[in-house]
């Protein structure tokens, strides 16, 4: 890792631009610090969940997953760094979403983002995270090659932990009325 800074400002920013990890320096308005800068929200949102009442295996999962998103902003911050997200950590992700899914009710329906402090904080880290995931390909070529991946399966993950911690909340789920076809609305 590189050097540690001791001091919080450095002034190099002023001017617009901002340091690589390699040590290059891009306009902050660059996709690639889009990209990372979505990521490190996503990060906070996630410390923000985590400030929530969360059953205990969706607290342990997240609190991985933001090491995991640092390692994930680092290597999009860092040209040329070796892969730190590979397909072993999309993996891992899906090993969670099958065994946090397993116990919840089938959905024939979309549900309504919401619920009780934890999982609506979720749905919100979910949506975020979907942003994430759209930034990230305006990298095109230049992404890291699972990061797309792994972001699309955290989204997935964060909507079955929402749903876990509904149920841990003692919430229950609303489901998306549609307007189309319902005696009485109008379309």
């Amino acid at each position: 890792m590189g050097h540690r800074l001791s001091r919080i400002y450095t002034r190099t920013g002023d001017d617009g631009t901002t340091g690589l990890g390699n040590g290059q320096r891009v306009a902050k308005t660059d996709p690639r610090v889009e990209a990372y800068g979505t990521i490190d929200e996503l990060n906070s949102v996630l410390g923000f969940v985590r400030a929530q009442a969360l059953p205990a295996e969706v607290d342990r999962l997240l609190r991985e997953i933001q090491h995991a998103l640092f390692d994930l902003g680092g290597e999009i911050a860092t040209p040329g760094l070796p892969p730190l997200i590979g397909a072993d950590r999309v993996s891992e992700l899906e090993a969670s979403i099958d065994r946090l899914n397993a116990d919840l009710p089938a959905l024939a329906e979309f549900i309504l983002p919401g619920g009780g402090p934890g999982a609506s904080a979720l749905h919100v880290a979910r949506t975020v995270c979907r942003r994430a995931e759209r930034v990230l390909c305006q990298l095109g070529a230049a992404a890291p090659r699972d990061a797309q991946r792994y972001l699309n399966r955290l989204s997935d993950l964060l909507f079955v932990m929402a749903r876990v911690a509904l149920r841990g909340e003692g919430g229950s789920e609303e489901l998306w009325a549609h307007v189309r076809g319902k005696p009485g609305r109008e379309p």
